[in-house]
């Protein structure tokens, strides 16, 4: 059958046999039956959603018919009956979309009560539930979702997730898995399934549905395979990993966890696992909420299907490092040299500086900058009317007024620019942030004003001397000329305006005199004019919201509702409720601290921002998941001592995962060849399976586009999935248009964007350009070469000084 021959490719492998395009063609016919299977479920689900949609408006129709009875028992019961099916109505429409995402296999349980979900309570297996011969039948299949749904008989078409009946979907381990036999994570969009992947809890056991084998997709059939394997060797293996991950997921919370592991040890899904674990298992603890932040976006849709994070409290957050701060999203990419610079415990010196000194340019700092620093300094500025009545103050085109002028007590009093300098040096003194610092300077005002009144001279008398000053402060602050002079001397800065400032370069210079050098200055300066920002530049905007402050805004008065003068109809007559959804995506909005924070590829996590995410975790607990032989930051202690000042005096509880269970030893023994040049003295991750497939070496023709295309086409044609090319970052573009026309399954794409992912086959094109375009080019070289599940082609340039097999220099004993 189908499935056996998935899982017998995947021990062949094991073994050394190697995959053929008949074997990946057998997995793909079983994925496709897979999907088309969770297909016909859903189609079932959204058959049933549509049949209580329409319940729940013949609902609503038949209570308004009960209006016309007229009395008000009637009238009573009509409006609770449509506040009642209003609510469902509601509640179906918001939750009809990508709501399908888990499902789990289950053995007969030790007894067979139903909850009032109509799932059945048992945790444990039933004694003979799994026979002698390692054979079992799967008693029970449970549909996961955002809200439960029940067919015409009663019975569980989808388990709520929140539900008791769901919990063994998050608490299952290989260690500890009671009834669960398989759990598969369900991808969809809309009405549409698109993939699914599989956790096997059983490896050792051979389960049937309906009379057929279980199939496995995804890691889960290798593990199958594994656990499967004609060697003790081979099951003792899969042992290990399950121990030492299990390890991990059950470790206790009130701590720091850090995770460490090479290439293909399973770090992220442990750390999503131990996630899941932490919310089941004390949810109250964790209704603050849990922030999942990795380097890149990419890991959002595999997390979201093993979290759901759309619950009752809108539990957790998945956000790349480039998307904390709310309403801006990094898109574009820095140079090394400019990240580094940007990224480092020096830049703090200098947003510090430049949040003070923006303040002498006035509220139209940053307008000469690009489109998006523009727009920032046009949000800033204020209109002050002209100087045709002497009056209002002198102001330079891009500088704060030089001069106060007010009446008070009938006199005209001045403050020129060497006081009001004095003045906003004194108010700086102060430790608050800046924008916050504001109601200080005012009242240095008012003190220098006074002083020049000499009015405090007139009464001896401590009480008609304090009311003669709160007299003479409500004429002042009452003049349109001192609010339109404060408002322009002392204007609300914005974290974009201030980093809109720093783009001119001669700004920059005097701001960060002494802490960047000439070069560093320039190359920063040029890259804030772009129209976007890089996830450095995410981390400078939060350290500017924290330095700069945001002022208390006056609480908005709520209109009044002629309704709400009736009394009780505001209860039973919502206008409309708010869904799941759309709760938690306020409470995600609206929170800024978690209860735990999971940092995933923690070791390309710069100073800057280390900073940015510890703010989000003052008080949680963490799960840190990285391996330092993976790191693309050049200053690894600079890093370390920004981390250890975000995790605070925690204890730490350190773990390591030492079995790579996905690269085959092939191409695993020729990354270790970078890793010791990397980090000498280093230890590779074990790899357990071995293809027989080498990796294969080319050297550039006639061009390297030509080169690269060919060698991509030929993996194509060996593997029937995904083929990543893998280039320099500043070639990236060039890249793409090498490979146009060969269709979505080759994708190219720079060396630091391909942390975390992985493909069929890899196409590593000039090591020693990987290797040279960053102090920690080597590292980002072994993160390369280490994405392929299958076979790895390695592209040589001159550069590379290929020997006569086209092995490049890097890559030799």
């Amino acid at each position: 059958m189908a499935a056996q021959a998935q899982q017998d490719s995947a021990v062949e492998s094991v073994h050394g046999a190697g995959h053929g395009a008949a074997q990946d063609a057998a997995q793909d016919s079983v994925r496709d039956q897979e999907i088309r299977g969770e297909q016909e479920h859903l189609d079932r689900v959204y058959r049933r959603l549509e049949e209580k949609i329409h319940e729940a408006e013949f609902l609503m129709h038949d209570a308004a018919k009960r209006g016309q009875v007229g009395t008000p028992g009637a009238l009573a019961e009509r409006d609770a009956q449509v506040f009642r099916a209003g609510i469902h109505l509601n509640r179906l429409n918001n939750e009809f979309e990508d709501f399908l995402f888990g499902r789990i296999d289950l053995l007969l349980g030790k007894d067979g009560k139903k909850g009032p979900d109509g799932a059945y309570t048992a945790v444990e297996p039933a004694e003979g539930a799994v026979r002698e011969d390692n054979t079992a039948d799967i008693a029970e299949t449970l549909h996961i979702g955002r809200i439960g749904v029940l067919d015409e008989d009663y019975s569980p078409l989808v388990i709520d997730w929140r539900a008791p009946a769901a919990a063994p979907f998050y608490r299952s381990t290989p260690v500890d898995p009671g009834r669960v036999v398989r759990r598969r994570v369900i991808r969809s969009k809309g009405r549409r399934v698109l993939g699914v992947e599989d956790d096997l809890m059983r490896p050792e056991l051979t389960a049937f549905l309906d009379s057929r084998e279980l199939p496995v997709i995804g890691d889960g059939a290798l593990m199958a395979a594994l656990g499967r394997a004609r060697t003790h060797t081979m099951r003792d293996i899969v042992a290990s990993i399950q121990a030492e991950q299990d390890l991990v997921i059950r470790a206790p919370a009130a701590s720091v966890t850090y995770v460490e592991g090479g290439p293909g040890t399973g770090k992220t899904a442990v750390a999503l696992h131990r996630a899941a674990y932490l919310l089941y298992q004390d949810r109250r603890r964790y209704a603050g909420g849990i922030l999942i932040v990795s380097p890149t976006p990419l890991l959002v849709a595999y997390t979201e299907g093993v979290l759901p994070s759309l619950g009752e409290e809108g539990q957790v957050a998945i956000r790349a490092i480039g998307s904390l701060v709310e309403g801006t999203e990094a898109t574009l990419y820095d140079s090394p040299s400019v990240a580094r610079a940007k990224g480092s415990y020096r830049m703090l010196k200098v947003l510090r500086k430049a949040a003070r000194g923006a303040l002498e340019l006035g509220p139209g700092a940053g307008a000469a900058a690009g489109p998006v620093a523009a727009a920032a300094a046009a949000a800033g500025q204020l209109a002050l009317g002209d100087d045709t009545d002497g009056d209002a103050a002198p102001q330079t085109p891009a500088g704060p007024p030089a001069r106060l002028r007010v009446v008070a007590f009938g006199r005209r009093l001045e403050l020129e620019g060497g006081e009001l300098d004095r003045i906003r040096r004194t108010a700086l003194g102060g430790t608050a942030p800046v924008n916050l610092l504001r109601p200080r300077a005012r009242k240095l005002l008012l003190d220098a004003l006074w002083e020049r009144s000499g009015a405090g001279a007139r009464h001896t008398d401590p009480e008609l001397a304090a009311e003669l000053r709160s007299s003479f402060d409500e004429d002042v602050t009452s003049e349109d000329s001192f609010t339109a002079f404060l408002d322009a001397w002392w204007p609300e800065l914005t974290p974009r305006a201030v980093l809109a400032a720093m783009a001119d370069e001669r700004r920059l210079g005097r701001w960060a005199r002494r802490v960047l050098n000439p070069g560093e200055v320039r190359r920063v300066a040029r890259s804030l004019k772009r129209d976007g920002y890089s996830v450095h530049d995410i981390a400078m905007l939060d350290e500017l919201r924290a330095i700069l402050g945001t002022p208390a805004r006056p609480r908005k008065k709520r209109e009044l509702d002629p309704l709400d003068q009736l009394t009780g109809l505001e209860e039973l007559m919502p206008v409309r409720e708010e869904s799941q959804r759309e709760r938690a995506e306020r409470l995600a909005q609206e929170r800024t601290e978690y209860a735990h924070v999971i940092v995933d590829e923690a070791q390309d996590l710069t100073p800057m921002q280390w900073r940015m995410v510890g703010r989000r975790g003052r008080h949680a607990t963490w799960t840190v998941v990285g391996d330092p032989a993976q790191s693309s930051w050049s200053d690894p202690d600079e890093a370390a001592e920004a981390r250890d000042e975000a995790l605070g005096t925690r204890p730490r509880r350190r773990f390591e995962l030492t079995v790579n269970y996905r690269n085959p030893a092939e191409i695993a023994e020729l990354a270790a060849k970078v890793l010791a040049l990397a980090m000498p003295g280093s230890r590779a991750p074990s790899a357990v399976r071995s293809t027989g497939v080498q990796p294969r070496f080319a050297v550039v023709r006639d061009s390297v586009a030509s080169t690269v295309r060919q060698e991509a086409e030929r993996l194509l044609d060996r593997v029937d999935g995904t083929v990543g090319v893998v280039v320099a970052m500043n070639r990236r573009e060039e890249a793409r248009r090498w490979l146009a026309g060969l269709g979505d399954r080759v994708v190219a794409l720079g060396s630091l964007e391909a942390k975390g992912l992985e493909y069929d086959a890899t196409l590593v094109v000039s090591p020693a350009e990987i290797a040279d375009e960053s102090p920690a080019g080597l590292r980002v070289l072994y993160v390369a070469l280490t994405r392929a599940t299958q076979q790895l082609t390695v592209v040589s340039g001159e550069r590379d000084e290929p020997d006569a097999a086209g092995v490049p220099d890097l890559l030799r004993d």
